[in-house]
């Protein structure tokens, strides 16, 4: 198994004060993608540690023998290690990380979740029953049908983007299995939720934004918002500044609401 980090997609941590932000980044991505947004967070006064998912940012051997419970374990070892120097954590993620971030809100004990071009559903494909089979034959698969940087609105930034450059076919399968869980998890979803999506990303599409949104039933502090300009990773893309400052903004005013009232 490979254990060497690609260059620059190393696990981070950024002390700041006593609130702390898990950053979790997306399927086949790497800690990098959120690693502007925990510099934003931290020059804040927030403490951020960034994770690394297993499997992911060393070699797409690694995540095709990952399972999603394998993920699920690393927030939950981020989660313990960010509960050690602070009072209060928020969870952060994009893409993947958002389908983590919401289903593990219900597990762990959180102030908050911030999930940005968060998946809600895989399309439908007979396919998807049978995916442990053709990943035998077929272990990878394109992210798009256009060109690597097809969709990006920051061209440099995606010339710096890590991530693997396909998807592996047995993870799909892994990710709909998570999926199924997140579903399950989000009408009890009872923190504060902020809901971030881009009107320009075409690999996620925005209406999963408006699906998750009408599942959070239990939650009564719960935002959407569309960013314009930006690719699906939005916290690389043109448009992270407005992502940055709405994150921000949401943080702050849940937790002066919940110091407050004395929660925990």
């Amino acid at each position: 198994m490979s254990l060497k980090i690609i260059s620059s997609a190393e696990p981070f941590l950024l002390p700041g004060g006593r609130t702390g932000c898990l950053l979790i980044h997306g399927f086949t991505g790497t800690p990098k993608e959120m690693r502007w947004m925990g510099e934003y967070l931290k020059d804040r006064g927030y403490t951020c540690l960034g994770i690394r998912l297993n499997g992911h940012a060393t070699d797409p051997e690694d995540m095709i023998r990952s399972h999603y419970t394998d993920w699920i374990s690393s927030v939950e070892d981020g989660y313990h290690l960010l509960r050690e120097m602070t009072d209060s954590i928020y969870l952060v993620g994009l893409s993947m990380g958002g389908i983590l971030s919401l289903l593990m809100s219900t597990r762990l004990t959180v102030a908050g979740v911030v999930a940005m071009s968060t998946l809600y559903k895989l399309p439908d494909d007979p396919r998807l029953r049978h995916i442990e089979w053709i990943s035998k034959f077929a272990p990878y698969m394109p992210k798009g049908d256009g060109p690597p940087d097809a969709g990006w609105f920051d061209k440099q930034a995606w010339k710096e983007h890590v991530s693997y450059p396909q998807n592996p076919v047995r993870s799909i399968g892994e990710l709909n299995k998570l999926l199924g869980e997140m579903r399950a998890a989000l009408p009890k979803i009872r923190v504060p939720v902020l809901l971030i999506h881009s009107s320009d990303d075409h690999y996620v599409l925005p209406e999963n934004l408006d699906l998750i949104y009408s599942d959070l039933d239990a939650s009564l502090d719960k935002e959407k918002l569309l960013v314009n300009g930006s690719g699906h990773v939005v916290t690389r893309d043109a448009g992270r500044q407005q992502v940055f400052e709405a994150a921000l903004t949401f943080l702050r005013r849940v937790e002066e609401k919940r110091l407050s009232t004395g929660a925990r």
